[in-house]
């Protein structure tokens, strides 16, 4: 290892990253992305920043003929908008990828303003790829150096403390709960901080997971149901390097916070995606990425006090699973896992009174005097159905009916999500 990357790694891991030096990302598919307009590209910059998140990771395959046509857009704009960054991530599992191809795309952006830079190289990621390892020392003597934080989680953490000689860092895959598990913990991301000896690490959170697309043999969900409030709780608990949301737009396997792009939805999965809007979730990452880059939680809420709430629209009771696994590789139902229940994340100034109705059943709450997040779960079933209405002080918003009955015949595992 080079003497400057040995005293970057020492002084990483004695005296931190630093608080100014955390970011958080968005993991944006732009093989979704063919024909797609620039104005299309202003719309989710613009989006991304006003949540707070600091740039976008642009996943790409080796294939797509509007790979470039496309990058050039996300570089242009964000470059006009300002103070938003871009990084390459190379999607390995997707096809193969020769050296002077990926030399050429990092070399081609790596002047760009836009561009994401550590110690004035350019950052790098990929979704696997730890064949492809060795290449990369290749890449940096023909590009003039790369920062390279790599999610090789097939390897899993042990895996990836094998190659530290080739990586300045790693990013995990693993940001939802495990098959036959509900809920998701730290213990891979500690694991990984502890393999990587000081160097970087960059800690996935993601809203949802549920993916139904018979012609990749995907069908599965893990369940979702606290999992974007235990996640930015972990996120403040672990305090890595940086984060990245999986995903931005991935429709596909329902984990977009994106504002809805019928463009993008790829076939097969427009029954589960079109008429389930996560925006809503963007509403609370103003206060966790500044309290995340603050290091702390007690922080001023830097907006209005504000509340989101995600659900199913159905119980799993009310029609078949549609043979839709409890996570990948799972042998349960998915309807074993998932819960029947209203997930409320608030963020209020103090104790406020918060309501939750579902038809005419209704359950009352008060906020946390003491800390700015407050989370609540509403269970519903076969008797606990109708319209449902969230109420935070005298703020209120309606959202979709919960229903006994599956209008696509069996039961659909993504969620809706509204704001206040």
């Amino acid at each position: 290892m080079r003497f400057m990357d040995k005293l970057k790694d020492y002084v990483h891991k004695e005296f931190g990253l630093g608080s100014g030096s955390r970011k958080v990302f968005a993991h944006y598919m732009v093989g979704l992305t063919c024909g797609q307009a620039r104005e299309q590209w202003l719309h989710d910059v613009v989006a991304a920043k006003e949540a707070g998140i600091d740039g976008f990771a642009l996943n790409i395959g080796p294939s797509d003929p509007w790979t470039e046509e496309q990058l050039d857009l996300a570089y242009r704009v964000a470059e006009q908008v300002g103070g938003f960054v871009l990084f390459i991530s190379f999607d390995m599992a997707v096809g193969e990828w020769p050296v002077a191809q990926v030399v050429g795309l990092i070399n081609r952006y790596k002047s760009s303003d836009a561009q994401m830079l550590v110690d004035g190289d350019s950052f790098v990621s990929t979704f696997e790829g730890p064949g492809w390892a060795e290449n990369w020392r290749k890449v940096r003597q023909e590009t003039g150096g790369i920062f390279l934080i790599p999610d090789w989680s097939s390897l899993g953490p042990y895996g990836v403390g094998q190659k530290l000689d080739l990586i300045d860092g790693a990013f995990s895959w693993d940001a939802w709960p495990k098959a036959g598990s509900t809920r998701v913990t730290t213990n891979e991301d500690r694991i990984y901080q502890e393999c990587l000896r000081g160097k970087r690490y960059m800690m996935p959170v993601s809203p949802c997971f549920y993916t139904k697309l018979p012609q990749w043999n995907k069908n599965w969900y893990c369940p979702s149901e606290s999992l974007w409030y235990d996640r930015w709780q972990q996120v403040l608990d672990v305090m890595p390097d940086y984060v990245q949301i999986i995903t931005w737009n991935d429709y596909g396997e329902s984990s977009y916070i994106c504002d809805t792009a019928p463009a993008q939805i790829v076939q097969g999965a427009e029954k589960y995606t079109v008429d389930y809007p996560h925006t809503a979730l963007r509403a609370v990452l103003p206060y966790f990425i500044a309290a995340y880059k603050a290091g702390s939680a007690d922080i001023d809420l830097p907006g209005d006090e504000t509340a989101v709430a995600w659900y199913r629209t159905t119980p799993v009771s009310a029609g078949p699973d549609g043979e839709t696994q409890w996570g990948q590789g799972g042998c349960e139902s998915a309807a074993r896992g998932a819960r029947d229940v209203i997930s409320v994340l608030a963020l209020t100034t103090g104790a406020r009174q918060l309501t939750v109705a579902i038809g005419q059943s209704v359950w009352r709450f008060e906020t946390s005097r003491k800390s700015t997040v407050s989370y609540f779960e509403v269970p519903f079933g076969d008797s606990t159905v109708g319209p449902v209405r969230v109420t935070l002080g005298q703020k209120f918003v309606d959202g979709p009916a919960i229903v006994n009955e599956c209008c696509h015949g069996e039961v659909i595992f993504n969620h809706v999500a509204i704001k206040i």
